[in-house]
């Protein structure tokens, strides 16, 4: 990654706030993006709890002119496979024209009292591409309670590339304004295509 985009050097800053093994981290999105200058970024870093473990995991999204990339980075423990705790980093690009969805959930506290401009409390940005869907199937019923006739099944199908969640409570407000501003600079991305 050139080190001559504000963006671009905003984004190795991010990656060594978050604390979360920064070379790997930067090393393997530096590597997905490539020369290309970057548009827009958002690091989000996720603590969860798994039994009597404490795991982390950093996921870095990217916008550049043509593709969005999507690095995820994970910790675990020493285990069969390692007599040592490892870490796997993942990234996937994608160009921005297989972008089907890209959807902004906001949740704001005293909705009758809200002020335009005022941050919400929680995002979730969910971002589609095709490469992961979930199905959800449940037996068909029909209205009349005494019958037991076979409807078959209906169901619904969901994209479900990336769903990203940030809180003001969890993660601070300036992630919340970081995550509507790569919202937003990915959603205009992909309509500047079908101009």
């Amino acid at each position: 990654m050139a080190k001559t985009s504000t963006t671009t050097q905003g984004l190795r800053a991010a990656i060594e706030r978050s604390g979360y093994y920064p070379a790997l981290v930067a090393e393997a999105v530096e590597a997905a993006v490539g020369g290309e200058p970057v548009r827009s970024y958002l690091v989000h870093q996720e603590t969860t709890f798994d039994q009597n473990e404490v795991r982390r995991h950093v996921t870095v999204l990217v916008l550049t002119g043509n593709r969005f990339i999507v690095s995820h980075t994970d910790e675990q423990a020493a285990d069969s496979t390692s007599p040592t705790p490892y870490a796997t980093t993942s990234t996937e690009s994608v160009k921005l024209d297989r972008i089907s969805s890209v959807v902004v959930s906001r949740v704001v506290a005293n909705p009758e009292q809200y002020t335009p401009g005022t941050p919400p409390r929680e995002v979730v940005l969910t971002i589609g591409w095709g490469a992961v869907s979930r199905v959800d199937l449940e037996p068909a019923a029909c209205g009349d309670p005494n019958c037991d006739a076979d409807h078959g099944y209906t169901g619904s199908s969901t994209a479900d590339d990336l769903s990203l969640r940030v809180s003001e409570a969890g993660d601070g407000p300036e992630t919340v304004r970081q995550a509507l501003a790569f919202a937003q600079a990915i959603s205009e991305a992909t309509a500047d295509l079908t101009r």
